[in-house]
C-alpha cells in the first residue's frame, strides 16, 4: 500500500488511530446528525429516526439537525408508533415540510415504505439481518433495500432519496447510518444497536469531500470519482490497518478534514 507522507503501513495505523481516539467522544454528537437517534431509547424509535436522520444528512449540520427534529415532531416524538399506524389521514402532519428536494411527498413516501417493512420483519434491524445472512455484500444489500421500500406507488420522485451502489452511488448517508446503527465501543458516539446480528468488517466508509480528499492525500484512494467503486477501493485500504472494523477511521479521515484542514 503507497503511504504519503513518508509513512509507512504501522506508523498510518498509529496516525489514523490517535486521530481516530481524539476525534471519537461525546463532544462529537452535539453537532452532527448523529444527535438524533441519540435522543431515543426505544429499539425502533433509534432505528426510525436514525434512518431519517440520514436520509436528510446533507448541507448545513446545523439545518439537518433542525429540520430533523421538526419532522419528528411531526410523528408526536414517537417514529415506531407512528410508522406502525401511519394511514391516508396521517398525511396532514407533514404539510409544508421541506428539507432540500426532500419534501411532504417523500416523507409520506417514506412512511409508507417503512410501514410495509415493519409490517413483515418487525424492526429495519431484522431486516437487515436476513439480507446480511444472503449476502455479505452492503453494496448488494443497500440496492435490495431501495427495491424492497419502494415496492410500493405512492410517489416515483421519492426513489431518488435512496442510493443504489450497484449502479455506483457512494451511498454515503446510508453507509453513515449502519456505521451508527452497528459499530459499538467505547466511546458511545455510534449507538450499536445492530451489532448483535450484523459485523462491522461487512461495513463501507461514508465518503465525502472531506473523507475523500483526505484519503488521497494518505495515500488511501486512488480513483478520482467518489463513487462505489472508490468507496470500497478505501475501504478495503482501511481493511489491511483493522481488519474487524476498518469504518471506525470515519471519523479520523472526517476529523481531520473538517476539524484539522488537513491536505
Amino acid at each position: 500500500m503507497e503511504i504519503l507522507l513518508g509513512m509507512n503501513k504501522n506508523e498510518l495505523k498509529s496516525f489514523l488511530d490517535e486521530k481516530y481516539i481524539q476525534f471519537n467522544n461525546f463532544h462529537f454528537i452535539e453537532d452532527d446528525p448523529v444527535r438524533i437517534p441519540h435522543d431515543y431509547t426505544k429499539f425502533e424509535d433509534i432505528e426510525i429516526s436514525g434512518l431519517f436522520a440520514s436520509v436528510l444528512a446533507w448541507g448545513n449540520r446545523k439545518t439537518i439537525i433542525k429540520n430533523s427534529y421538526n419532522l419528528l415532531e411531526r410523528m408526536d416524538n414517537a417514529p415506531h408508533s407512528f410508522i406502525v399506524d401511519f394511514d391516508k389521514s396521517d398525511l396532514i402532519n407533514f404539510k409544508g415540510f421541506k428539507h432540500r428536494t426532500f419534501n411532504e411527498v417523500d416523507l409520506a413516501s417514506f412512511c409508507y415504505g417503512l410501514k410495509s417493512i415493519f409490517k413483515e420483519y418487525k424492526s429495519l434491524g431484522n431486516y437487515f439481518h436476513t439480507q446480511f445472512e444472503k449476502n455479505s455484500s452492503q453494496a448488494h444489500v443497500l440496492s435490495m433495500f431501495k427495491s424492497r421500500f419502494f415496492n410500493h406507488t405512492y410517489a416515483v420522485r421519492s426513489k431518488k432519496h435512496l442510493p443504489d451502489p450497484l449502479k455506483g452511488s457512494a451511498a454515503k448517508r446510508l453507509c453513515m447510518y449502519f456505521r451508527w446503527m452497528v459499530r459499538k465501543d467505547e466511546f458511545g458516539v455510534d449507538l450499536g444497536i445492530w451489532n448483535k446480528f450484523i459485523s462491522p468488517s461487512l461495513l463501507h466508509l461514508p465518503l465525502d469531500i472531506h473523507t475523500s480528499n483526505v484519503g488521497r492525500s494518505l495515500g488511501l484512494l486512488k480513483r478520482k470519482q467518489n463513487d462505489w467503486k472508490a468507496v470500497d477501493e478505501i475501504t478495503k485500504k482501511l481493511q489491511t490497518l483493522c481488519p474487524e472494523d476498518p469504518i471506525k477511521y470515519d471519523f479520523s479521515l472526517f476529523g481531520l478534514g473538517v476539524n484539522e484542514g488537513f491536505k
